[in-house]
């Protein structure tokens, strides 16, 4: 088979052209996202969730009045309780003992160690929140009640990050193994989103004086990806945000500010409005939720046991078919890796998007059609996860050549086997 010969086409941005385009975007997007994290909190507390309402208060010119009226300013009780959110994940991270393990390898032939330890962490995080609260040291509803002064911050905290980093490195770190990235996805940004919804199912007892049943499946659903997510630590060092994404404003104001907000709306919205879906509704929409997991799970694990495994596996009780893709990185050295073909695979390029997709509609979906807010995680992650699939298939083409179009014809649909 061909050998690819490439000079990191494939990595990071090396591919992208930085043209006017590509500035112009870049402005827009420094410009549009924390706008919409202060316009999603002003529709969620001032407008009950409802869009059309806010649409219609832009429209009339009350808007400006909300607006000038809102309360975003400075709260030291905000400031305090997120530096010691930050810190005690970062001491976590650091101290907390874990596996010992090693990303991706870098277009130098370079593989970065790392230590995985957040599963440990999620259930310390969780049992020390848990005691506080029953010792009376802190409010389980702390998080909603401190929300406008928290968004604050965190945007505040994310445009520090980008201004210093700037998205030039890769993988910036403070000594040997602690990797700004990883702690600022893992433990900053994805182990809140558990806690956020305790606190908003706290917050919604402490309003009704019940727990409903789509707050407490909203949870679950969200605790399931969460916990997959520290489970699977080791294999998502390998995946484009660590491997190849700059940790500039994308990710490092992402992590720290539009994921805890924008990611939890459903919980957020919950908290403050009981909504009553039929239990049937409920039942059959977490398990499609959980379907949905179980693609997005047992795809991915396809993958890694047939690269593992080096395809002497078993996939659907049948040897897997693959194809095996030469490429060679900047220091010379001739690589292979294996394009599988079966199972999920076999009838999707992006099996695990499609996974990814039906939980993150089952999110959405739990809260009802009352507020069409709570469906923004939904609609986003079906822009991001398509986009990030043609960004895949160019990295892959240019890393792969003739072999990817090999691979393509052999799987021809990106989402849906016979549609698309």
């Amino acid at each position: 088979m061909d050998v690819i010969q490439h000079k990191n086409a494939s990595w990071g941005r090396a591919h992208e052209r930085n043209t006017f385009k590509h500035q112009m975007m870049s402005v827009l997007f420094l410009l549009f996202c924390p706008l919409c994290v202060l316009v999603a909190n002003v529709i969620m507390c001032e407008y009950q969730g409802s869009i059309l309402s806010f649409l219609q208060a832009t429209a009339n010119g009350s808007i400006y009045r909300s607006l000038t009226a809102y309360d975003f300013q400075f709260d030291q009780s905000a400031l305090t309780a997120y530096t010691t959110w930050v810190l005690f994940q970062a001491a976590l991270f650091q101290y907390l003992p874990g596996k010992d393990s090693l990303g991706q390898q870098t277009p130098g032939g370079n593989i970065l160690p790392y230590r995985t330890n957040g599963l440990q962490a999620w259930f310390v995080t969780h049992i020390v929140f848990g005691v506080l609260c029953w010792m009376g040291v802190v409010d389980a509803a702390i998080v909603p009640k401190l929300w406008t002064g928290l968004i604050y911050v965190t945007n505040m905290a994310g445009s520090m990050v980008y201004d210093f980093q700037m998205g030039i490195e890769h993988n910036p770190r403070i000594g040997e193994t602690f990797d700004l990235k990883l702690f600022t996805i893992g433990r900053v940004g994805m182990m809140s989103w558990t806690i956020i919804d305790i606190s908003n199912a706290a917050y919604q007892y402490q309003k009704f004086g019940s727990v409903s049943l789509s707050i407490i499946c909203v949870s679950l659903l969200h605790a399931v990806y969460v916990v997959d997510f520290f489970v699977y630590e080791d294999w998502y060092l390998r995946t484009i945000d660590i491997a190849h994404d700059h940790f500039g404003f994308y990710l490092a104001w992402g992590a720290t500010a539009w994921m805890p907000v924008m990611y939890t709306l459903q919980a957020q919205y919950l908290g403050q409005h009981q909504t009553d879906p039929s239990m049937a509704y409920v039942a059959f929409t977490f398990a499609a939720g959980l379907i949905g997991y179980y693609i997005f799970r047992t795809s991915n694990n396809h993958k890694d046991l047939v690269r593992s495994t080096d395809g002497r596996c078993t996939i659907w009780g049948a040897a897997p078919k693959f194809i095996r893709a030469k490429y060679t990185t900047s220091d010379g050295k001739l690589h292979e890796s294996i394009l599988l073909c079966s199972g999920w695979w076999g009838w999707s390029r992006h099996a695990n998007y499609v996974g990814d997709l039906i939980l993150s509609f089952a999110m959405c979906a739990l809260v009802g059609t009352t507020s069409g807010i709570v469906w923004f995680y939904g609609v986003y992650m079906g822009i991001l996860l398509i986009h990030r699939s043609y960004r895949c298939d160019k990295r892959c083409r240019d890393k792969y050549g003739k072999q990817w179009d090999e691979y393509i014809r052999t799987v021809p649909y990106r989402f849906v086997p016979g549609i698309w």
